[in-house]
């Protein structure tokens, strides 16, 4: 798996007036160009009466990136979303701009600022999750290694995800991939090889 990344969970929006121009800044979590267009087409058409639907979107996995002014001067909209995207560290994110025109002219900076800050806002609005390669595991031991075991995952930020407690003790767990090797290390030495952790599967979570 690749490294870390930042992305957002689910969607947000928020909005501000400059010059009695309205702009209103969406934000959705997207993994394909398929999700992104379906989003700037949902915002297109809620907001058909718009003056601009100006938007901009990052994606991962294809490391593809697309704007559009959407009518205001070139340079003025979309690349200043997409650069708030770009400075944020943020992908597989789509930003749209919905500009309700106020009838006094911003000119070409202060279109870039309003663009810039309509996107800031709707990235400050969203709640960012910092994205790492992870293991899903599983333990299965005796009650006597419950104490031992569960007070090393504080140290290497293990995230119970269910538990049984029937004849035997068993945990599924979720850890990052580059703490796994020590945490494997050191329940090996802790509980004399008796206890040994199956890796069920590789996803990216974000766990602190």
């Amino acid at each position: 798996m690749a490294e870390e990344y930042i992305t957002i969970q689910g969607e947000a929006r928020d909005e501000f007036i400059e010059k009695k121009s309205r702009f209103i800044g969406f934000i959705r979590h997207v993994e394909t160009e398929g999700d992104a267009l379906a989003f700037i087409q949902e915002i297109r058409q809620k907001h058909w009466d718009a003056t601009h639907n100006v938007y901009a979107y990052l994606l991962r996995n294809q490391s593809l990136q697309r704007y559009s002014d959407d009518g205001e001067p070139q340079g003025t909209a979309g690349i200043p979303v997409l650069s708030v995207l770009q400075k944020e560290g943020l992908v597989d994110v789509c930003i749209v701009v919905t500009r309700y025109f106020g009838g006094i002219l911003l000119g070409g900076g202060g279109l870039v600022r309003a663009y810039s800050h309509s996107a800031s806002l709707a990235v400050e609005a969203a709640q960012k999750l910092y994205m790492a390669p992870c293991l899903e595991f599983s333990l299965d031991f005796e009650y006597s290694f419950y104490g031992k075991i569960t007070y090393l995952f504080p140290k290497y930020g293990i995230e119970t995800l269910s538990s049984d407690f029937g004849e035997r003790v068993r945990l599924r767990l979720l850890i990052k991939k580059s703490r796994y090797p020590s945490f494997s290390l050191e329940l090996t030495d802790l509980t004399g090889a008796a206890v040994s952790p199956v890796v069920e599967k590789e996803k990216y979570a974000d766990l602190k």
